[in-house]
């Protein structure tokens, strides 16, 4: 079986977002790129089925400008064992990361791909749904454990009433949720392995995918910043600020 795995080039997760003076965007000069931590999750679960002897191959595939290359490399690093890169200036949106992804299963031809439920740079939540449905296959999204067994993939998610079990037949496309597993550490011999693993790149006319964004972005702006709290002398009160100030109730 191959798993395929995208992986996403994000802002640290420790790193303090700015935004741009011009409010065009966010300031990523100088500033610590990752790889997605959900991207993380999903490698190391496709890692964990090539140990246990359920996959065969496992394909990290990454969108984006040619520094990806070093997202590539810690995916084959955790455990991937090759990577290709889809080239593009352009900033991908997750319906044209959908389409990028569904044209290298067409090539690839995985049994299943496993996709972190959503970016921290802009928590869309939509390329692994958007994917499933361009490819016609079954998906179960925020994967909390996933068991593959006779053709299948056992799936437990969870929900607002507590857990949810799902079995798709594969190929199939799950999305990872935070309690999936933990992502092992790097070590340093596996990273120079890395650099000995190949990565292919190509473009996006290559696949026959058009990546303009059909969205506009007006203006970015950091979050106004919470007020300091207050005490009330009673209930009453606290209900009469709610309803007049607050008007949450």
């Amino acid at each position: 079986m191959k798993v395929l795995v995208p992986v996403k080039r994000v802002v640290d997760y420790n790193v303090k977002v700015r935004v741009k003076s011009d409010g065009t965007g966010v300031d990523i000069a100088n500033v610590k790129m990752s790889m997605n931590p959900f991207d993380e999750i999903a490698l190391e679960e496709a890692t964990r089925l090539k140990e246990a002897g359920k996959a065969d191959e496992v394909v990290a595939v990454s969108v984006g400008v040619a520094q990806c290359q070093e997202t590539l490399r810690s995916a084959m690093a955790i455990g991937a064992d090759r990577g290709i890169l889809v080239e593009t200036s352009a900033r991908p949106e997750p319906l044209a990361v959908a389409k990028l992804l569904k044209a290298l299963a067409d090539r690839e031809h995985p049994q299943l791909i496993i996709v972190g439920k959503q970016a921290i740079d802009d928590d869309a939540n939509q390329t692994g749904q958007m994917l499933a449905a361009l490819l016609g296959w079954p998906q179960a999204t925020f994967a909390s454990k996933v068991i593959i067994a006779d053709g299948r993939a056992m799936v437990t998610r969870e929900v607002d009433g507590g857990l949810e079990t799902l079995s798709v037949s594969l190929p199939a496309v799950i999305t990872t949720d935070l309690r999936l597993n933990e992502p092992r550490y790097v070590t340093l011999p596996n990273i120079m392995k890395a650099k000995k693993k190949p990565l292919a790149t190509i473009t996006p006319d290559q696949l026959g995918v058009d990546v303009s964004p059909r969205l506009k972005t007006l203006n970015v702006a950091e979050p106004a910043k919470r007020g300091a709290g207050i005490t009330v002398p009673d209930v009453a009160t606290l209900v009469t600020r709610l309803r007049t100030e607050a008007e949450v109730i």
